[in-house]
């Protein structure tokens, strides 16, 4: 079913788990400032505490070990590192707590893939401009050079950023994300376009400098919805379809898999939508620089964080204005055949991951593939007896070993989102994607096994068993 040396494991990131905001010489992130302002998110809720996992690891160790996890993916807060975001000043203290990490995962014969950004840039690096600033990709740069070289000798899978079309548009175009931003129609593809040149400069200094002693493997977490046409046999829907798929994937994964550059599709809609507004200065879209460090073949594997799926058809609204969403001129709709998780997003469509799995294989050159997150939310009572999410999970599992075994597809590993309810962004705490429950009302943040944990712990044991080839 699986190939022996599958990577089993789950995620979390450290906004979202670690607490510990200003403990022992952290810096604030652009999370702590957003969280602390009035009105930003679910209940003024805040990532203060958290799981307080800073404080409470050797707990998360045992969760991670209960499941029988051979990988766990985790997140480094840049500001507990790098105070300031540079490395004129190292918080030891912040080293210290990550070595400690990984040296008892390796210890349990867990391996660790680390992402170096998730969601959390230094506050210091946002009053400089953050991502919109040129100069944040030598900045991330040599925080990523200073990890690889501090951490990288036990360090073998690493993700540079994780999702940056979330982080581009929620933070810089809707503005319910960290900073908080709404500069439509530009902030976010400026924002992108320098994910992208940090993320390359990153890939080409791990090649260079470590990769050879090291070993190691580099890319960045794409997130993707599968989507369909509406309507299968209509022109429009199907364009629709594909101009959403490359705002939402190919924006990242072209230039990084394909060509070195963004969908033609997109910056052709962009730019037609600039002409009909009347905005004639350059494309909003940027170009790269032949100058600097190309960005085509920057990933080792392709990451894929996967929740849901959508039918799409033309039309976004937002036509008198420059915006992302009357750049990309769709509407997604939901299947009324689909069940829908606590989130009034996230429909329920395991074959949907199958899908999206085979068109990544068709579209990216047959790339070896980590499930770097996939997940299952409770809103509302608890149910630690949580059966959909159980089936949620068998369900989705048994579309990813037939990717594998029907359709050839090389997935090298599957993580699950999360290994324990966390802050949820803007939602806080009122949705729950653990495999543990954390009781948040509870100073010891008590973790309790939902039997969605228990019964991937039992996939994974069969599977490890050599029930599977």
């Amino acid at each position: 079913m699986f190939p022996r040396d599958f990577a089993w494991g789950a995620a979390t990131s450290a906004y979202q788990i670690e607490g510990g905001w200003q403990s022992d010489g952290k810096g604030p992130s652009i999370w702590d400032t957003f969280c602390h302002e009035k009105g930003r998110v679910f209940g003024d809720q805040n990532g203060d505490v958290a799981c307080n996992s800073y404080e409470l690891w050797e707990k998360d160790l045992e969760c991670i070990q209960q499941l029988g996890l051979t990988h766990y993916r985790l997140s480094f807060s840049w500001a507990r590192l790098l105070p300031d975001g540079t490395t004129q000043h190292v918080n030891q203290k912040g080293v210290q707590y990550y070595n400690k990490v990984i040296d008892d995962l390796l210890t349990s014969n867990v391996s660790p893939m680390v992402t170096l950004y998730h969601f959390d840039l230094p506050q210091a690096l946002q009053d400089q401009g953050g991502w919109k600033s040129p100069g944040i990709a030598s900045l991330f740069d040599n925080y990523a050079q200073f990890c690889f070289q501090t951490f990288g000798d036990r360090v073998k899978l690493w993700i540079t950023i994780n999702e940056p079309q979330v982080c581009a548009k929620l933070g810089h175009e809707d503005g319910i994300h960290a900073p908080g931003l709404k500069e439509k129609g530009t902030a976010a593809y400026l924002v992108g376009h320098n994910m992208l040149r940090a993320h390359a400069m990153a890939w080409h200094s791990y090649n260079s400098r470590y990769r050879s002693e090291q070993k190691g493997a580099v890319s960045i977490a794409l997130n993707s919805d599968w989507c369909e046409p509406l309507n299968q046999g209509c022109p429009k829907d199907i364009a629709a379809t594909e101009r959403d798929l490359a705002f939402k994937l190919g924006w990242f994964a072209w230039p990084v898999f394909v060509t070195g550059d963004y969908p033609e599709i997109m910056r052709s809609a962009i730019d037609a939508q600039s002409r009909k507004l009347g905005y004639n200065a350059a494309s909003r879209l940027p170009s790269f620089s032949k100058d600097e460090s190309a960005i085509l073949g920057t990933a080792d594997f392709f990451a894929l964080n996967y929740y849901t799926s959508r039918k799409v058809k033309p039309g976004g609204g937002c036509e008198k204005m420059l915006c992302i969403k009357g750049d990309q001129d769709t509407e997604e709709v939901l299947d009324s055949s689909w069940p829908i998780s606590g989130l009034s997003w996230l429909a329920v469509v395991p074959d949907g991951l199958r899908k999206l799995l085979k068109y990544i294989k068709d579209t990216f050159n047959n790339p070896a593939i980590y499930i770097t997150e996939n997940g299952f939310s409770q809103v509302g009572p608890l149910q630690i007896e949580d059966a959909q999410r159980c089936m949620y999970y068998k369900d989705t599992i048994s579309e990813v070993a037939k990717a594998i075994q029907e359709d050839g597809i090389n997935v090298r590993g599957y993580f699950a989102w999360s290994l324990m309810d966390n802050f949820e962004w803007a939602d806080g705490f009122s949705v729950r994607f653990g495999l543990f429950h954390v009781d948040f009302s509870d100073l010891k943040q008590s973790r309790t096994l939902y039997q969605s944990g228990r019964e991937y712990a039992k996939i994974i044991s069969k599977s490890r068993s050599g029930q599977s080839k």
